[in-house]
């Protein structure tokens, strides 16, 4: 019997790897997608050669019309695909009074209109087989706001709700979709995976003092950071052993306790917990 097929997008990143290992290791093939020939052979460090022959990599930058384009005639050679995790994002930092369109469109490209472009070529491939998953990696942050990356939850916010839309659209088809909501975790999101304003953290800028205690708390913080492990063992979880998931599964240190807090306090009392965080002087 053929193996079945997951398609991963953003592969080499923290996430990404941890997703390509744990499917192959759950006997499916690997597309692996990156978007330049330099992150190639990240994705295949730490693999066995036995495991690198269950791995396909092909060049996909979301962003970028022409590179989707391209992926989508990649895809007419494959006979199935049985799981899309759309992946690949990043974060864009800074504060909202300071940010350009173009900055907020830079985030929105990769991190929303992205996922619909490669779900949308998938899409006729898992209507055709009658039966499909779809997992979409969105943030705590597509649940929760938080100062300094309007840009970033903004588009998780979006995704979430093109998600909910769709799964919706697509229940008779035989196509589960779920979103895929991580706290923080040990990847590169925060430093290479992000882009920062030019204007974040400027002795001038009115935002310099919440800017410095946020870098302060975000460097203290990062030895709590989970292990991407988790967010892979759930993921597979959904792809593989759910016989009928549903639409959000949240993972991560405090995710609960933060979304139920928030969810059951007022407002305002929430609101000063998450600035009084900003405020201490660690």
């Amino acid at each position: 019997m053929e193996k079945k097929i997951v398609i991963i997008t953003g592969a080499s990143g923290g996430f990404g790897k941890e997703f390509t290992k744990r499917f192959i290791e759950a006997g499916y093939h690997v597309v692996a997608t990156v978007r330049n020939e330099a992150k190639k052979p990240v994705v295949l460090e730490g693999l066995s050669p036995e495991e690198a022959e269950h791995v396909s990599i092909a060049l996909l930058d979301v962003a970028d019309k022409e590179s989707v384009t391209g992926f989508g005639r990649y895809l007419l050679a494959l006979e199935r695909v049985d799981v899309l995790i759309n992946n690949a994002g990043f974060a864009v930092a800074g504060f909202a009074e300071e940010l350009t369109d173009e900055e907020y469109l830079y985030q929105f490209e990769t991190n929303f209109f992205g996922v619909m472009r490669v779900t949308n070529l998938v899409l006729p491939i898992m209507r055709n087989q009658k039966e499909g998953r779809i997992i979409n990696i969105s943030s705590i942050s597509g649940l929760i706001g938080f100062p300094g990356l309007s840009p970033y939850a903004s588009s998780k916010y979006a995704l979430e709700g093109y998600s909910e839309s769709l799964r919706l659209e697509l229940r008779e088809s035989g196509i589960d979709v779920t979103l895929v909501e991580p706290g923080s975790f040990q990847t590169n999101i925060w430093s290479t995976g992000t882009y920062m304003s030019e204007k974040a953290g400027k002795d001038d800028s009115p935002y310099h003092e919440l800017f410095t205690n946020m870098n302060k708390r975000l460097q203290k913080d990062q030895e709590t950071y989970g292990d991407p492990k988790e967010v892979a063992d759930l993921v597979v979880k959904i792809a593989v052993r759910k016989k009928s998931p549903t639409l959000r599964y949240t993972v991560g240190n405090g995710v609960k306790l933060s979304l139920l807090a928030k969810k059951l306090l007022p407002w305002k009392a929430w609101e000063r917990i998450v600035l009084n965080q900003l405020r201490k002087k660690e």
